[in-house]
Order: C-alpha cells, then sequence, then structure tokens
C-alpha cells in the first residue's frame, strides 16, 4: 500500500466557528467537549478501502430529512490523489442514506483553503421505507476512498484555491 495522506483535526476554534453555523443549540462548553472527543477516521479492518468519519454528535434523520455534519478533520493529501466521500454502505443499503452532493470530492489543495480543510458531510435519509436512522456519537456514518487522477496532456491549470465549497466555480 502507498502512503498518500494524513488525517488531522481542523483547529479548534474553526470547528467552533462552523459547528455553530451548523447547530445552533450547544454552547461553547460542550462544542469544546465535542471537539475534544474527535476520532479521526480510520480502517476498520486491514482489507478495507474506505476510512471511516465518525458523527461527533447524536442525531436522528427522519425520511427525507437532512443534517450538515462539521467533521472536525483536515486532510494533507499528495499530489495526484483525492479523496472520495461516500456514505457508510450499510447505512446506505438499510436507510438509503444518501451525500447531498452524491460524492464528496476533496482535493488535495482543499487542505489550504480558508476553512482550514474542513470536511463537512452533508447527508439526507431518502428512505421510501419510512425509516428513521439514529446515530449515536462516535458512530460511523461516512467513509472516504482515496484514489489517484490523471491530468490531460495540455493542462494549463494555474488558479490557487482560496475557499471551501463551490469556490473553484467563483
Amino acid at each position: 500500500m502507498q502512503v498518500v495522506a494524513k488525517f488531522e483535526k481542523v483547529s479548534k476554534q474553526q470547528f467552533i466557528n462552523d459547528f455553530q453555523d451548523s447547530f445552533t443549540n450547544y454552547d461553547i462548553e460542550e462544542i469544546e467537549k465535542i471537539y475534544d472527543n474527535l476520532k479521526l477516521p480510520k480502517r476498520a479492518t486491514v482489507g478495507s478501502a474506505g476510512y471511516d468519519f465518525y458523527t461527533p454528535i447524536d442525531f436522528t434523520l427522519k425520511p427525507h430529512e437532512t443534517i450538515k455534519i462539521p467533521t472536525g478533520i483536515r486532510v494533507i493529501i499528495n499530489e495526484g490523489w483525492f479523496l472520495a466521500i461516500f456514505p457508510r454502505s450499510g447505512l446506505g443499503f438499510k436507510y438509503r442514506l444518501q451525500l447531498n452532493n452524491t460524492v464528496g470530492i476533496i482535493d488535495s489543495d482543499y487542505y489550504h483553503s480558508d476553512n482550514e480543510g474542513h470536511i463537512f458531510i452533508k447527508i439526507t435519509n431518502d428512505s421510501n421505507e419510512d425509516k428513521t436512522v439514529s446515530l449515536t456519537a462516535g458512530q460511523g456514518f461516512g467513509q472516504g476512498i482515496f484514489m489517484p487522477f490523471g491530468i490531460v496532456e495540455d493542462d494549463d491549470s494555474d488558479a490557487i484555491r482560496n475557499g471551501g465549497f463551490g469556490s473553484t466555480t467563483k
């Protein structure tokens, strides 16, 4: 296996700011405790391709409800690689849990963006069987898989990322 990346936490202040943007019913002390308990993504077994992302809080999603989770995680990725984010396959199978952007793409230069490369995972319970999903803090809900990519012979990209979501289309 080739080592291509390293997970880290974003700074505590970045996490607090982003968490408060998603959730208004927590005080600073609670958010700091959540930050302190964040788990870095990890593979479940030696044969696992995906690195599990863990929810920092308990949550319940009824059918067709959506939640945006600030994971508190960022990643340094070698050039020529990216991280693809998917829902955990078991949750997708059992509850039809889906990412709102279908697949999250974390580019190697996202680490240097204005939000410290903070990875968010926005999911929807798209159940058509009236199933509610409940997860507890520390439970895996997303997975990231590192993938290589190529470029075309006459590639002339020279822009520098300076933002988060959608920043390259501005």
